[in-house]
């Protein structure tokens, strides 16, 4: 979900900019290639004639795709439009390479297009970009890359919502363009993790040491023989640590505040699966009751290894709070077995290494910030209904209920369910879309009716009683 600023010079990234899914037309022509690159830099033009009966698609990730593939089925026009110059960038460019799904492949698939059965129940990071890049090919996924929102606003003159973006050529030194987008409606999926959070912590710029965020780490080799420390215990921060074990690093996590681990199966079925099911006749308490015992029962008691769980469930934290579980793939196993150290909350760093909270010393060679992402969809979208939260995320996201604002504006992907979240909220998108093209078509049709044994035109004399 990557260095933010690297999407445009990544190799893996690189690729022919082609910018609409719409049925070729004169105006069309304004979007050509040739056009650009005779353009001034920033040179200003809109892109609005006769086009605003579409969708524009904010984000070529997952969930921008689904909604494209479902738009498309339905015979809906749209456009994507993705700042970086691929599809999936978070995947390409901002994940590790050991990386695996922690749901099973049923819980990951778009819609309309199941993993192929040579597929392994919890799919390969490059696996899943095989099938992405498989998906936009099929479906005719054709992004407009390069192109990244500066604003979206609702006019309400026109009623339709205004785009505005800034396009840069597939180099960094190519040329640049201000354009205006029109549509009817909007659909923000961006995702949750837009940027980057790296903390300020006291000392940051006095540690000698080497830092990243997680998004830059590939892997462990370069780490081997080395001392590093792993600032945060998500899913991301817990299988890097077990990567740097893995690698022959000396690892250390910080485990600042109460988390769930999960096994990442139950009796050979993923864990999610199983929950999924079991939500379906019993309570979300019970299930969370059962979770917990099971991986009690097959991991232990995690607070005997500085590690507390929380007093919520893991089920109802992941619905309120949006805090995901973490899947254990062995890193538990190798705290226990003392090879990878927990640490309490840092309270600064030195600049050998860092001074935990209760008052302990060690140095460092490096440190990872497993610290997350943030969602920037307020620094460009002007959000009068108040949709989006100030963390940049819809208000009432719990469960993912929050998928549909007003005025024509969607969200996908961005209420705490994952990529089967993000898939769920395509397909209500698209019908939602096309039950409102389809009343409006209707509305017409029967406006339009001639008047019983009358055909079109009328003279201004007809009487409609006739």
């Amino acid at each position: 979900m990557p260095g933010v600023s690297m999407a445009i010079s990544s190799p893996m990234c690189r690729s022919p900019m082609v910018q609409d899914n719409t049925k070729p037309r004169e105006e069309d022509q304004l979007d050509s290639p040739s056009l650009m690159l005779n353009m001034q830099p920033e040179e200003s033009f809109n892109i609005q004639s006769g086009r605003s009966e579409r969708v524009i698609i904010v984000g070529a990730g997952p969930s921008g795709m689904a909604t494209a593939a479902c738009l498309r089925m339905k015979g809906i026009p749209y456009i994507i439009i993705e700042r970086a110059g691929c599809i999936a960038s978070l995947w390409k460019e901002r994940t590790y390479d050991r990386l695996k799904m922690h749901l099973s492949k049923e819980s990951c698939r778009l819609p309309f297009k199941p993993f192929p059965d040579s597929y392994p129940t919890f799919v390969s990071r490059q696996q899943f970009i095989d099938y992405l890049e498989e998906y936009a090919s099929e479906f005719g996924i054709q992004p407009r890359f390069n192109e990244t929102v500066q604003s979206a606003s609702f006019d309400e003159a026109s009623q339709t919502w205004c785009v505005q973006t800034i396009v840069v050529g597939p180099f960094a030194e190519g040329p640049r363009r201000k354009l205006t987008h029109m549509a009817r409606w909007l659909v923000i999926a961006t995702g949750e993790n837009a940027e980057m959070i790296v903390p300020e912590l006291p000392g940051l710029n006095e540690f000698r040491g080497g830092y990243i965020h997680s998004s830059q780490y590939r892997n462990g080799d370069f780490y081997g023989g080395k001392k590093v420390l792993v600032v945060g215990c998500g899913n991301s921060g817990m299988e890097i640590a077990l990567d740097l074990a893995n690698c022959g690093a000396d690892a250390s996590i910080v485990v600042r505040s109460p988390v769930h681990i999960l096994t990442r199966e139950i009796f050979g079925m993923s864990t999610f699966s199983v929950a999924m099911r079991l939500m379906k006749s019993l309570p979300m308490w019970l299930v969370d009751y059962m979770l917990v015992s099971y991986s009690r029962l097959a991991l232990g008691d995690t607070a005997v290894c500085g590690i507390e769980r929380p007093k919520v469930g893991p089920l109802e934290l992941k619905c309120k709070m949006g805090k995901t579980p973490v899947l254990n793939v062995g890193t538990f196993e190798r705290i226990q077995a003392g090879d990878i150290k927990v640490r309490p909350a840092v309270e600064r760093l030195t600049e050998t290494g860092a001074r935990f909270v209760d008052g302990t010393l060690e140095d460092y060679d490096a440190v990872i910030f497993a610290t997350g992402y943030k969602s920037t969809v307020l620094r460009w979208l002007k959000d009068k209904e108040n949709f989006f939260g100030v963390d940049s995320l819809p208000r009432d996201r719990a469960c993912g209920q929050s998928w549909k604002g007003r005025r024509g504006l969607y969200v996908a992907g961005m209420c705490n369910k994952g990529i089967l979240g993000g898939s769920t909220d395509a397909e209500r998108i698209a019908n939602d879309v096309h039950c409102i093209m389809t009343a409006k078509t209707a509305s017409i049709a029967t406006f339009a009716t001639p008047p019983c044994g009358l055909t079109p035109p009328y003279s201004s004399s007809t009487s409609l009683t006739a």
